[in-house]
Order: structure tokens, then C-alpha cells, then sequence
């Protein structure tokens, strides 16, 4: 408080100085006075107005949608609000996994059963152009005799 009324003095002395010296006495509690006159108007505003968090929690809306087919292959579509930043973008598994994970469990394991069920999808087909395969060697073969 003595620092706040030393600056306060030290504006008024300069008006204090052009005055005759009994002035400067009835003068001093003015300066008192103003501090706590400026105080409450600049309190008044703060605590009558409330403060807005709308602000401060303003969302923005986006809308990321991944699509998975049985056979592992992924798409993702952005919208931002009503426009589509996005279409059809093209995902690998392992980044549709890895982000699952990040995200949450249960997301997680729901995209671990699509996945598996596309890897099971997958080794069925290989192994059938696996036997198949070795059908054509074995006809290629008989004709190369």
C-alpha cells in the first residue's frame, strides 16, 4: 500500500509545489481518497459481469468414418461439420489397428475381430491358390516329361 501512495504523491507534488505550502497538508488525504474512489470501478465491472464460457468450450464438429470389408481392406471419410474434407481415402490395416488401440479398448477389440476374420479370409484363399498351385506344377510337369 506505502508504494501505491508514493506514486500517487509523487504525480500530486508537482501541483502541490504551484500551491502555497498549507495546501499540500489538506491536499494529502486526496490522493488516499482516489485509490480507493478507482478501486471499486474497476471492481464493479469484473464482478457484475459474468464470464462467458462459451469461448472456452467452443467444439468443432468432425465426423471420421472407417469402413472395413471382410477382406481387410479400409476406407476413411472426413466431414467437417456439413462439408467432406475426405472420401473413400484409402487405410492400411496396421494403421486402422494401431489407431484402435490409441483410442480406446473396446474399440480396440472390435476392430481386432474384423481384423481376424479377415486374416482368417485371407490364409483359406492362400491356401486354396496354394493347392492350386501345386495342381498347375504337377500338369506342367506330366507335359514337360
Amino acid at each position: 500500500m506505502s508504494d501505491t501512495l508514493t506514486e500517487v504523491q509523487a504525480v500530486e507534488e508537482p501541483v502541490v509545489e504551484e500551491t502555497p505550502a498549507p495546501a499540500p497538508e489538506a491536499e494529502a488525504p486526496k490522493p488516499v481518497e482516489t485509490p480507493k474512489a478507482e478501486a471499486p470501478k474497476a471492481e464493479k465491472p469484473k464482478a457484475g459481469r459474468p464470464k462467458s464460457t462459451a469461448k472456452k468450450t467452443r467444439t468443432v464438429e468432425l465426423t471420421l468414418t472407417v469402413t472395413g470389408t471382410a477382406e481387410g481392406e479400409w476406407q476413411a471419410d472426413l466431414v467437417h461439420g456439413t462439408q467432406r474434407v475426405v472420401s473413400g481415402l484409402v487405410i492400411p490395416a496396421i494403421a486402422v489397428a494401431k489407431a484402435a488401440k490409441e483410442l480406446h479398448e473396446d474399440i480396440a477389440e472390435g476392430i481386432e475381430g474384423v481384423l481376424e476374420a479377415a486374416r482368417d479370409q485371407h490364409r483359406t484363399r492362400m491356401e486354396e491358390l496354394e493347392a492350386e498351385l501345386a495342381r498347375v506344377k504337377a500338369q506342367l510337369a506330366e507335359l514337360s516329361e
